[in-house]
């Protein structure tokens, strides 16, 4: 087995759980936090803003960083930046200064950033037989961390005597522990191509397979975000008490994770493009559950299958890229990717408050399917354009 036979790929697993344990952490007690000490409500997810903030300012440069310096640089900086992040964070709920709760996010988006490069990390570690399996294996890190993070957030909120300030020492203390992993790692860059990053970039953009390898992945992406920030509400417009909405939500972590041990042997055997296929088709389905019942049940399975989609699009997303540069743009075209994702997301996360108070539950989830659409026609477009390139090559 891959994990067990390839150092890197092991080494990258781990860090994955680490990072995600520090996100979980995050996103249980971070928003607790900003309403105990924001001096207004509209200030409480402040935080939460800032990280979003800090992980799209940090994706260009880390992957500049790693493009020039190798991996290893730059994945340890970005888990450095989440040690400094986590005891400022504990330090500013110590003292009750919510600027520094709000402020110190930035540095947790950075190694949020970071921690996003781990999957290509493992892709170049490997075979490219194996790029699907090597991606996925990492992502299904987060396992782990689904499993103990609520653990350990539960159990270090009281280690101190200022309640919640422990958590992020213990998210510090996790970071820590990535970044020694990341010392552990293969190092080396690569020199980028000559030219300005804007100039390259838009070189990038102009080649279908990137176009389609980008929508792929920030359409799951998105409407991931989207429909899982959004899911707790409508549970809460429905009557669902909190309770019913955590398990929701834990099935939906375990969508998100499991099926990465599979996803990535398919995507080595039958292709990125048909597996990224059966992740629009399994979000389909996702979206049929939600608009024809709200009881329980139906938003659980709803949400596990919309985890199970993310997971098939986004490491579809991530192989198919790979075919569309050479090595001198890797740090240009990777970064086009998560700038996508973060992009996405950030949008995703501000307007799903608004739009289930404005539309309503039903409406929100069909409007993912046209941008299931769009996100399909760039991929397959991507696709013949590089079979035609391939050909006339030959």
């Amino acid at each position: 087995m891959l994990l067990l036979t390839n150092g890197a790929v092991r080494l990258l697993f781990i860090a994955q759980a680490l990072y995600w344990s520090c996100s979980l952490i995050g996103i249980t007690l971070t928003a607790l936090v900003g309403v105990s000490l924001a001096p207004s409500a509209g200030l409480a997810t402040l935080p939460l803003g800032v990280l979003m903030l800090g992980n799209l300012m940090s994706v260009h440069p880390l992957a500049m960083v790693m493009q020039r310096r190798g991996r290893r640089v730059g994945l340890f900086l970005g888990a450095l930046c989440g040690v400094a992040g986590g005891l400022l964070l504990a330090a500013g709920i110590y003292i009750g200064q919510f600027w520094l709760v709000a402020l110190a996010p930035l540095l947790i988006g950075t190694y949020q950033a970071s921690a996003m490069y781990y999957r290509y990390a493992a892709i170049e570690a490997v075979d490219k037989t194996q790029s699907g399996r090597a991606a996925a294996l990492v992502v299904g890190g987060g396992v782990l961390a689904a499993l103990v993070a609520p653990e350990i957030a539960g159990f270090s909120r009281d280690f101190l005597p200022v309640p919640f300030a422990g958590a992020y020492v213990a998210l510090a203390g996790l970071a820590a522990m990535a970044a020694i992993i990341t010392i552990m790692l293969p190092d080396g860059g690569i020199p980028a191509r000559s030219g300005s990053s804007w100039t390259v970039m838009a070189t990038l953009l102009r080649r279908p397979v990137i176009r389609g390898a980008i929508a792929v992945s920030a359409a799951g992406h998105g409407i991931m975000i989207l429909v899982m920030t959004a899911t707790p509400l409508a549970m809460k417009y429905c009557g669902f008490d909190i309770d019913v909405s955590a398990n929701v939500i834990r099935w939906h972590l375990i969508g998100m994770f499991l099926p990465a041990f599979v996803a990535g042997p398919m995507i080595d055997r039958f292709g990125a493009h048909r597996v990224a296929s059966l992740g629009v088709g399994i979000l389909l389905i996702s979206v049929g559950f939600a608009v024809t019942d709200i009881s329980a049940e139906a938003f659980l399975i709803s949400s596990f299958l919309l985890g199970i989609g993310w997971n098939m699009m986004l490491l579809a997303g991530t192989t198919m890229l790979g075919a569309g540069h050479d090595p001198s743009e890797r740090g240009h075209a990777q970064s086009l990717m998560e700038l996508g994702n973060s992009i996405t997301a950030t949008a995703a996360s501000i307007a799903s408050g608004a739009l289930i108070a404005g539309a309503g539950w039903i409406p929100v989830n069909y409007g993912v399917v046209p941008v299931l659409v769009v996100a399909m026609v760039l991929m397959w477009r991507g696709l013949v354009a590089q079979r035609s390139a391939a050909q006339a090559g030959a």
